[in-house]
Parts: structure tokens; C-alpha cells; sequence
């Protein structure tokens, strides 16, 4: 009993130490502007056996935090519908093949260069081409880059690294030396068919049960059981990609992208927040820990020289890639500098190489060092180059004026079609505007036309400030990109309170989701002029002019019922029908239509939508 509950006390030690390192670095280096990964991995150091020496088996720690890189995909996959995910297809398997392709090339020969027989430096580039999800994701996240264009790029090669984890095992197996590895080698055919198996089992699993499911478990209406059932899923298509020999990131990210469409899917992405983050911060510890110092030290001409060489180049062959494929230089310079370290996977690739004799133990743990340090040293040179990749991305026209110590009543973000009508209204009352774009060819083209637009990317909170949304009354978005409509809104509620939000919404979802955010009014960018269209349609087929104007009456309070209710049901898909029959329903009721009964009924089941999303854009 003693010796049980001194382990017991020992573990919880433990955890205690891990969380109070974590508490205490990441705060601390935030506040450095060092970022939270870095915060996480120098804690890690300092706890590990190469620090304090708290924590004597930090591989054991990793094996439970890659949890946190599991969860994490799975909510990036959340965000992903599967037509979206088709339409990156060739983002995918173009640019992640021609990135793999030439930075593994490179890569090896760099090796070679090192003094390495091939087959070693092989190993050593397979490793470290497979770029750490773990850091990307989150110094994406952190800057709310995750479903911009240039971060969309980023997934799809991340996404294609983790395609290529089998072939690269299966290519371990058939260069290693010893029998038994080449006898593996021929049963891993087998294993590409179990893989594929299990792929096509989460596809099918996610498909038919997994909304049947949640259904049933939202009836029950008991909270808890519904955040089991989040952890079920996530934790189930990572164990179902693992057993068929594939990434478990692989498998959480499907399954995220399988219940994209689903009206459970922002419960299920609250659920599984607080674990996500917890268990990431455990990783990006246990990868601190995992630092071996003594290694470095004895060989840290090999280990520095080969970091710096090989982040240098493989962030070459990234920024050359991306050139290739039209990215902008300081979109290709980002990418390059994200990118250039190797990833977690390299330790499974090390690890099974050693065990199949390709690679002796001394190597390994040179290769994982060099990993490691890549891994630690990204965000230092994300912070040493960011301002060069904003100096790049600020070159612009001489004409092109940057906003600052702007203090307009209204800030009007955007001055597209949308934004240009909207704004014709605030300027015919003399109101002072202070209008931002990022398009320099419209800056031009309006300056051409006497309105004063300056350039201010309306997602960074300092250009916000120079814009006077500080003292701003009223604050338009009319930008036509609403993942970055959504991440302005946020910096607003929280920073700005005192100014009104109004926001041009995308479709229907989009303007559910605006609502739950808190904003003072938002209006779908198509709705009304449809309404109208509509409405003019209806005239030119003789319908008395009144009775046109009823129904686009009519429509639009239907489609506010519809709208209420789906708001209050926190529900962004639920179509609900709603009859034009429904004389209680508040505003002015419309002019008896002399129409057959069949065609009334139609009618009824257009404006309400026949329980389809798809129609009220």
C-alpha cells in the first residue's frame, strides 16, 4: 500500500511540474513575443533529464501528447467540407508531390555531402522532409492564418506528407539490409491493402453512422455523454488509421472533414477545444525533453551544421516551389521559413530504421537532435524574418498610401462592388469614413475617381488601431472573404466594444454564425437583390405590381422566421419549412393571390425554402 501510494504521488508530482512549467514559460515568452511554442519546448528542456531531470522517459509523454496533433487535425478538418477539400485536390498532390519531390532530392545529396553512404542520408532526408504539423498548425492558429489562401496551401502539403507515411515504411523495409527486414519488405503490400481497408472503413463509418449517432445522443440531452462521444470519434479514426499501419492524424482529420456538414459540428468543436489544447502543449513538452544535450554536445559540429543546412535548404527548395506554382515572393517566403523544419513523424521513420539496421543507434540520435532542434529553432526564425515578409509584402506603388492615425466615424473595410454602393450613402450625409483594402489595383482605380482609400490588411489588430477603430461609432465589413470576415469580428468584440458591428455575410451559415458572435447586423450579399430580381420577374409576367411586392414581402418574413429559428436553435443547417399560410406571423400581410391551388403550393415551398440551405444564399 506505502509503495502504491508513493507512486501515486510521484505521478501526480509529475503532472503538477508539467503543468507549472507550462504555466510559467508560455505566458512569459507571449509576452517576450516569442510565441507559445517556443514557451512550451524551452519548459521542456528545463523539466527534462537534460534539465532538472523531473521526467526520466520523455518518449513516453510523446506518445501520449500526439493526441494534441490528432485533435488539432480533426478540428482543422471540422472546417473542411469535403467539396472544399476536393476543390485543394490539386494543391495536394501537385504542390505537396513537387515540394516532397525536390526537397527530398536535395535533401539526400546534402546528406551525402555530410560524408553519409546513401541509404543513411536517404533515411536522414525522408525524415526531415515531413514538416512538423504540430508547429505549423499552431504558429498558424496563432495568427489566425489557418483558412486563408497561403494557409490553405500549407495543410494541403501538410495533408500530403501524411499520405506518404506508408510508401516511405514500405521503402524502409526494401532497402534494409538484414533478412528479416527484406522478408517484412514483401508483406507490405499487404499492408498498403489494410491501410487503404481502413480508409475506406472511416470513409463508410463516417458516411452512414456518425450523424445517426450524434442524432440520438443530442436526445438524450446529456452534455457529458455528447463530449464522450466527440473524444469516441476522434480517438476511434486515429486508432482505426494507426492499427491499418497510416498517420492517426491522417484518420482524426477525416474524420472531422466526414461530420463538416453535420449541425453537430460546433458542439463537437467546443467539446473537443480545451483536451486539444492541453494535450498540444504536452507535446511541444515532451519534444523539449526529448532534446538529448549530451548527443549535441558531443557532436554538435555535425548536429549544428547539419540544422543549419538542412533548414536552409529546404527552405530553398519550398520558396522555389512555390515560385513555380505563382505565389507571390512574400507568400513563398513565408511558406519557406514556416516549413523548413523537420516533423514528428521523422522519429517513427528514425526509430524503424534503426530497428531494421539501416541506420545504427549513434545515427539515430544524431537525426533526431537535428529534428529537434529544427523543430525548436522554427519559431525563433518565423520572429528573426517576419519583418522582412512584411517589408516585401508592404512593396507597393508609390501612390498606394498605408493608413495610419486614421479616426473616420465609420471604418468601412473592403471597397469592392459591395463595399463602393454601400459607401455612397455615409458619403452623401458628409459622414467621415476611413476606408482599408488590400487591393492595389482598386486603390488605384478608385483614387482615379476621388475617393481616398488607403491599403490595411483589416485582419491585424495593429492596422485596426491605425484605421481609428478605437474611436471608430460604426465599424462595415464588406470584404467578400468570410473566414476573414469572422476573424475581424472577433478582433472587434473583443477590442472595440464601443463601436457597432456591421458585416457583409456570405451565405446563410455565414450570417448564423455572425449572429452568434454578437454582431449589431449583417446582411447575406445576394439575398435582397434576389428578393428584388425576384419580385421584377414576377411583374414582367403581368402579375399585378402589389401582389409582386407581397410576396418579396412575404419572402423575406419567412426567411426571418426561418432565420430566428435556426438562431435560436443554434442549428446552421436546419432548413426548417415554414408555410406562407402563417397569418399570425408579424408584418404586413399580403394580397390574396387568385392562383390554382398546386401552384400556390409551389409558390409557399419556394419562399420557404423547401427545408434546403442551399437556395437562401
Amino acid at each position: 500500500m506505502a509503495t502504491e501510494a508513493h507512486e501515486t504521488t510521484s505521478q501526480l508530482i509529475q503532472v503538477v511540474a508539467l503543468l507549472g512549467a507550462a504555466v510559467v514559460a508560455v505566458p512569459l515568452f507571449r509576452k517576450l513575443r516569442l510565441g507559445s511554442v517556443l514557451g512550451y519546448l524551452a519548459a521542456g528542456l528545463a523539466i527534462g533529464p537534460f534539465g532538472f531531470g523531473w521526467f526520466s522517459d520523455p518518449q513516453s509523454i510523446l506518445h501520449v501528447a500526439e493526441l494534441g496533433v490528432v485533435m488539432f487535425l480533426f478540428v482543422i478538418g471540422l472546417e473542411m467540407r469535403p467539396s472544399h477539400l476536393w476543390s485543394l485536390r490539386r494543391q495536394i498532390f501537385g504542390l505537396g508531390a513537387l515540394q516532397i519531390i525536390l526537397s527530398i532530392t536535395a535533401l539526400t545529396l546534402l546528406g551525402k555531402a555530410f560524408g553519409f553512404p546513401w541509404p543513411i542520408a536517404f533515411v536522414g532526408a525522408a525524415g526531415f522532409v515531413m514538416t512538423s504539423t504540430a508547429v505549423v498548425m499552431q504558429l498558424l492558429s496563432e495568427r489566425g492564418e489557418t483558412a486563408l489562401p497561403h494557409g490553405q496551401k500549407i495543410v494541403s502539403v501538410l495533408l500530403f506528407e501524411d499520405l506518404l507515411i506508408v510508401p516511405l515504411l514500405a521503402l524502409l523495409a526494401f532497402l534494409a539490409p538484414t533478412p528479416e527486414a527484406a522478408v517484412d519488405a514483401s508483406s507490405r503490400w499487404t499492408s498498403i491493402a489494410i491501410g487503404i481497408g481502413s480508409l475506406a472503413a472511416l470513409i463508410v463509418a463516417g458516411i452512414y453512422l456518425l450523424n445517426p449517432m450524434f442524432r440520438v445522443l443530442a436526445a438524450a440531452k446529456a452534455r457529458e455523454v455528447m463530449t464522450a462521444a466527440a473524444l469516441l470519434v476522434v480517438l476511434g479514426a486515429a486508432l482505426l488509421m494507426q492499427l491499418g499501419g497510416l498517420s492517426m492524424a491522417m484518420g482524426a482529420f477525416l474524420a472531422g472533414v466526414l461530420l463538416s456538414e453535420s449541425s453537430f459540428r460546433h458542439q463537437i468543436e467546443a467539446d473537443i477545444e480545451p483536451f486539444r489544447g492541453i494535450l498540444l502543449g504536452l507535446f511541444f513538452l515532451g519534444v523539449g525533453m526529448a532534446l538529448n544535450l549530451t548527443v549535441v554536445a558531443a557532436n554538435w559540429p555535425l548536429i549544428v551544421g547539419g540544422v543549419l543546412a538542412a533548414m536552409a535548404t529546404k527552405a530553398l527548395c519550398i520558396y522555389i516551389v512555390a515560385r513555380v506554382t505563382r505565389s507571390s515572393h512574400p507568400e513563398a517566403l513565408e511558406r519557406a521559413v514556416l516549413m523548413a523544419q523537420g516533423g514528428e513523424f521523422a522519429f517513427v521513420l528514425f526509430s524503424t530504421a534503426a530497428a531494421t539496421g539501416l541506420i545504427d543507434a549513434e545515427v539515430n540520435a544524431n537525426l533526431t537532435a537535428i529534428v529537434v532542434l529544427s523543430m525548436a529553432l522554427t519559431p525563433l526564425v518565423v520572429l528573426m524574418t517576419q519583418r522582412f515578409i512584411v517589408k516585401a509584402r508592404a512593396a507597393r506603388p508609390d501612390d498606394v498610401e498605408d493608413v495610419a492615425g486614421q479616426s473616420g466615424s465609420v471604418l468601412i473595410i473592403g471597397f469592392g462592388r459591395f463595399g463602393q454602393v454601400m459607401s455612397q450613402s455615409l458619403l452623401a450625409r458628409d459622414v467621415d469614413v476611413t476606408i482599408i483594402d488590400t487591393d492595389i489595383e482598386m486603390i488605384q482605380s478608385a483614387a482615379e475617381f476621388g475617393f481616398k482609400v488607403y491599403y490595411g490588411d483589416g485582419t491585424r489588430l495593429d492596422v485596426l488601431h491605425a484605421s481609428g477603430a478605437r474611436t471608430a461609432r460604426a465599424i462595415a465589413i464588406c470584404i467578400d472573404d468570410h473566414a476573414a470576415a469572422d476573424r475581424i469580428v472577433e478582433l472587434a468584440r473583443h477590442e472595440f466594444t464601443q463601436a457597432k458591428l456591421l458585416v457583409r455575410s456570405f451565405d446563410r451559415e455565414h450570417s448564423l454564425r455572425l449572429v452568434n458572435a454578437g454582431v449589431d447586423f449583417q446582411i447575406r450579399e445576394t439575398f435582397e437583390s434576389a428578393v428584388q430580381f425576384g419580385a421584377a420577374v414576377l411583374r414582367e409576367l403581368d402579375v399585378p405590381e402589389e401582389d409582386a411586392d407581397a410576396i418579396a414581402a412575404q419572402v423575406r418574413r419567412l426567411d426571418a422566421e426561418r432565420f430566428e429559428l435556426e438562431t435560436a436553435s443554434n442549428d446552421t443547417r436546419a432548413g426548417i419549412p415554414l408555410i406562407i399560410k402563417n397569418t399570425n406571423a408579424p408584418g404586413p400581410k399580403p394580397t390574396p393571390l387568385t392562383r390554382p391551388k398546386r401552384e400556390s403550393k409551389r409558390l409557399n415551398d419556394a419562399a420557404a425554402g423547401s427545408g434546403s440551405d442551399a437556395p437562401l444564399s
